[in-house]
């Protein structure tokens, strides 16, 4: 059977697009076929990926996102295939993979009253309904349960078009049996002493992740703290602004900031602590790649995987409304006792050894093939 999958972008450091990568890999793996559109692909392509790219130029992105989806359609339309999978909110699919959260509980409760009378606001809200609207037939991945609820309160979508699937985290970010030596290894690189503590932040959208929240924490720390502490960020954004905040904070020189990379897996095993204090974020897969490689986490509740964080005792959750002056405290509290992350790294572990944190594009492709098998 043929398969289309469908995104605005492909990047290799993006969370959709290596949910999507690893969804659309595993239906392959079952003896059907996968097309890609986007219009855009960076990285490697897999191997017998039908990638099919979409030119769309336009001023504004919903110009861009209009044109898209029209020429996707108008292609399918020339050779169909069997189920059309979303990434993102458009018209036209079997399948939704919900990466995003609700663009229309955001734009009544996040943005002034004038914002739903613009052009932004009228597409993508279109785009939503055109997968939510209980008269649609899209089937939709959920992968979020604080998302859940806010589309059913806004569209009245039928229960039954919703499928909860676990987290999918990869093997590969479990600590493995030489986890000390990477750890030794990656801190040997970064010029870290015996008694330094580093702190990472994973992800891109710096501004969303809550960067400016971590660099206000490491300031706020007591100097003796603070002065054998670094923050390593990576992802996929402009470091120029945070950059600034750093320097304004006297803390520049314990801050760096790098782009997305592939080893992700070494920064987890030799951190001392993941900090995520995200303004909002659907999921937070990394709070769960940090969890299974036994690294601490402080995040804040606005994450959707940060029940998990509570469920395995291996960290602290900020609750809503945020306070700056809670994440302050609790950073340095952390940072000075060793004792309780040695044991947070333990329940980490040990929750990794028995909860499903992995099977999420297993799931995924059931649903999506259905009775094609």
């Amino acid at each position: 059977m043929q398969l289309a999958f469908v995104l605005y972008k492909y990047f290799p450091f993006g969370g959709l697009q290596r949910d999507f990568l690893r969804i659309a890999q595993v239906c392959q793996q079952r003896g059907h076929g996968i097309r890609v559109y986007t219009m855009g692909w960076e990285g490697e392509r897999p191997t017998g990926f039908d990638i099919r790219i979409v030119k769309a130029g336009a001023l504004t992105s919903q110009g861009r996102n209009e044109k898209f989806v029209a020429r996707v359609q108008a292609d399918l339309k020339r050779d169909p295939v069997d189920r059309v999978v979303g990434f993102n909110k458009m018209p036209g699919l079997d399948i939704y993979y919900a990466a995003d959260g609700c663009y229309e509980d955001k734009a009544q409760n996040q943005r002034s009253w004038f914002y739903q009378f613009g052009p932004r606001y009228r597409h993508f809200s279109a785009y939503e309904r055109a997968v939510f609207a209980p008269e649609r037939r899209t089937e939709i991945l959920m992968i979020s349960e604080l998302q859940l609820p806010l589309f059913m309160k806004h569209y009245r979508t039928p229960l039954e078009r919703f499928h909860m699937l676990p987290p999918g985290i990869s093997l590969d970010r479990r600590a493995p049996a030489n986890a000390g030596e990477i750890r030794a290894g990656l801190r040997t690189e970064f010029g870290l002493k015996k008694d330094d503590l580093l702190l990472v932040q994973i992800g891109s959208g710096f501004k969303t992740k809550g960067l400016d929240r971590t660099l206000d924490a490491l300031a706020a720390l007591p100097q003796a703290l603070r002065q054998r502490t670094r923050l390593i960020v990576m992802g996929a954004d402009d470091p120029a602004p945070f950059l600034r905040q750093s320097r304004a904070l006297g803390i520049a020189d314990q801050v760096q900031i790098l782009k997305g990379r592939s080893d992700v897996p070494r920064f987890l095993l030799g951190a001392d602590l993941l900090i995520h204090p995200a303004y909002n974020e659907n999921t937070g897969t990394v709070l769960l790649e940090a969890l299974v490689a036994g690294l601490p986490v402080l995040t804040t509740a606005a994450c959707g995987y940060a029940h998990y964080i509570e469920e395995a005792d291996c960290g602290l959750v900020v609750p809503e409304p945020f306070e700056q002056k809670t994440l302050n405290e609790w950073l340095a509290r952390i940072l000075d006792d060793p004792e309780t992350r040695r044991e947070w790294q333990e329940n980490a572990l040990d929750y990794a050894e028995h909860a499903d944190l992995y099977s999420m594009p297993e799931r995924a492709a059931d649903v999506i093939l259905g009775d094609l098998g």
